[in-house]
């Protein structure tokens, strides 16, 4: 099999794992395939602590099926679900969008808060940071309204909500970057990267960049691969 990355997305929406993997795929540009494995007993989106906590043993059953297949593995939810427990059962390297997105927003002492869609996952992102050593640099979390899964499904809506999120992070909480909280708002994230003038975090890219840096022989040289992507099972 063409040496590749594994993309783990933890909620069971296909159409949010083609999206994921296109991102990803691009961050990657030419240095290695992304491939993606959507967990079938998770809903097709994550936004409670326990819908948190029960994806993680599918995360693990899924990176252990793979890990001699790949070079690296990726779990997509911002949450890290299952990510400490499959870092210590597998020899490659494995990284989650969440921690991945903090380091990236509190490099050099920098403040930052999170924009998300899940306020039943606050008290987990809280938990997440204070795991990596951050809570004194997190601002806060500001989350939209509404139902996050009526709300993702709505594009242009989902933009402009979690940009007042930002705002928010912005000019209440006095953040100096801003994290998009969550794998299935990665194309919003993308969207409002330009529109701040503090810098605004993708998740998914920062996660990508930090494998990238433990992967042997692992670097960009160009624009995104193209082709059809790795089927996994």
């Amino acid at each position: 099999m063409t040496r590749h990355i594994l993309l783990i997305n933890p909620n069971s929406s296909q159409s949010t794992s083609a999206m994921m993997r296109t991102i990803a795929q691009m961050a990657a540009k030419d240095a290695l395939a992304v491939a993606v494995a959507t967990a079938e007993r998770s809903p097709p989106m994550i936004v409670t602590e326990d819908d948190l906590v029960a994806a993680a043993d599918e995360v693990v059953e899924i990176g252990r099926r793979h890990a001699t297949d790949c070079v690296g593995i990726v779990v997509s939810a911002f949450g890290d679900p299952g990510l400490d427990d499959l870092r210590r059962l597998v020899d490659i390297p494995v990284v989650g969008i969440g921690e991945a997105s903090m380091r990236v927003a509190a490099q050099n002492e920098r403040l930052f808060g999170v924009a998300t869609t899940t306020p039943l996952l606050v008290d987990a992102v809280k938990e997440r940071a204070k795991a990596l050593g951050l809570t004194g640099l997190l601002t806060g979390i500001r989350c939209t309204a509404g139902d996050p899964t009526a709300l993702t499904n709505d594009k242009v809506a989902l933009t402009q909500a979690l940009g007042e999120m930002v705002e928010a992070c912005i000019t209440a909480d006095k953040a100096q970057a801003v994290i998009i909280g969550g794998g299935p708002l990665g194309e919003a994230a993308e969207t409002l990267e330009t529109r701040f003038s503090i810098p605004v975090i993708a998740p998914i890219p920062c996660a990508i960049a930090s494998l990238l840096e433990q992967i042997p022989n692992a670097q960009p040289r160009g624009g995104g691969r193209q082709g059809q992507p790795i089927r996994i099972r």
